[in-house]
C-alpha cells in the first residue's frame, strides 16, 4: 500500500523529543515564516531554487481560499548525548507546513498533482518534489513567473539563506518588484525526493498541507 501519513501534530508540537537509529536526539522547535499569500489558491510545493519561475512545477489539484496563510517549519536541534554541547546548534527543517484553517486533523490523503493516482502506488511509494539545492517551499502557482529578481545565485530568496549563513529558514520571501511572496526553508538532510501531506478537519476541509521531510524517523520502522 502506498506510504501511510505520519503523526505530524507530533512534529509540530514544540519541545518534542525524539532518538534517532543513529543515537542523535533532537528536540522539536516550531518556527513561524509569516504568511504566504496565496493569490489564486492553487498551491504549488518544491525546491524554489530549481522549481521558481521554470512554469514546469505543478499546482496540486486541490486548491483554497485565495488569501494570506501562516507557514511554520518544524525545526530539529539534533544532539549527541556522547559528545560535549556545541557552540553550533546542528538544525535540520523534519517538516514544514502551510496553515490554512487552525483547526485539528483528523484525517489526511497525499496532495497530488493533476492526474496522478495514489492507488497505483506500491508500498511505502508516495508521490512528492524532487530536491536538488537542498530547499524547499511553498508558493501559489500565480507566483511562479513573479520573482524576476531571482536568478541563479542572485536575488531576494538567495539573499534571506546567505543572510544567516543559510540556516534551515523558514524564511518568506517578497519580490520587491511584484510584492508575491513565497515561503522556503531547509529539506531536512538535504536532497531528495519529498511528499506533501494534505490535513483536512472533522467536517472535511482542508486544514494544512505538511511536506515531510524525513528527519524524524516512524517509530514503528520506514
Amino acid at each position: 500500500m502506498p506510504m501511510p501519513a505520519r503523526d505530524y501534530a507530533r512534529y509540530f508540537t514544540a519541545g518534542h523529543t525524539f532518538t534517532l537509529t543513529s543515537g542523535l536526539v533532537g528536540t522539536v522547535d516550531v518556527r513561524t515564516a509569516g504568511e504566504l499569500w496565496l493569490p489564486s489558491g492553487r498551491v504549488v510545493a518544491g525546491d524554489p531554487f530549481i522549481a521558481l519561475g521554470s512554469g514546469e512545477c505543478e499546482p496540486f489539484a486541490v486548491s483554497v481560499a485565495p488569501g494570506r496563510y501562516r507557514v511554520d517549519a518544524a525545526v530539529a536541534t539534533l544532539t549527541n548525548p556522547a559528545e560535549p554541547p556545541s557552540d553550533t546548534p546542528h538544525e535540520r527543517v523534519a517538516a514544514a507546513r502551510l496553515v490554512i484553517r487552525d483547526e485539528p486533523v483528523t484525517s489526511w490523503e497525499q496532495a497530488l498533482q493533476a492526474g496522478q493516482d495514489a492507488s497505483g502506488l506500491g508500498d511505502d511509494e508516495y508521490f512528492g518534489y524532487g530536491v536538488d539545492a537542498g530547499t524547499g517551499c511553498f508558493y501559489d502557482a500565480e507566483s511562479d513567473d513573479s520573482f524576476p529578481e531571482c536568478e541563479g545565485d542572485e536575488g531576494p530568496l538567495w539573499d534571506a539563506f546567505e543572510k544567516y549563513d543559510h540556516a534551515p529558514g523558514p524564511y518568506l520571501v517578497t519580490s520587491p518588484s511584484t510584492g508575491h511572496t513565497v515561503a522556503a526553508f531547509g529539506s531536512g538532510w538535504g536532497d531528495g525526493a519529498y511528499p506533501t501531506w494534505i490535513g483536512r478537519t472533522a467536517t472535511g476541509e482542508v486544514a494544512c498541507f505538511v511536506t515531510d521531510f524525513f528527519v524524524i524517523e516512524d517509530p514503528e520502522g520506514d
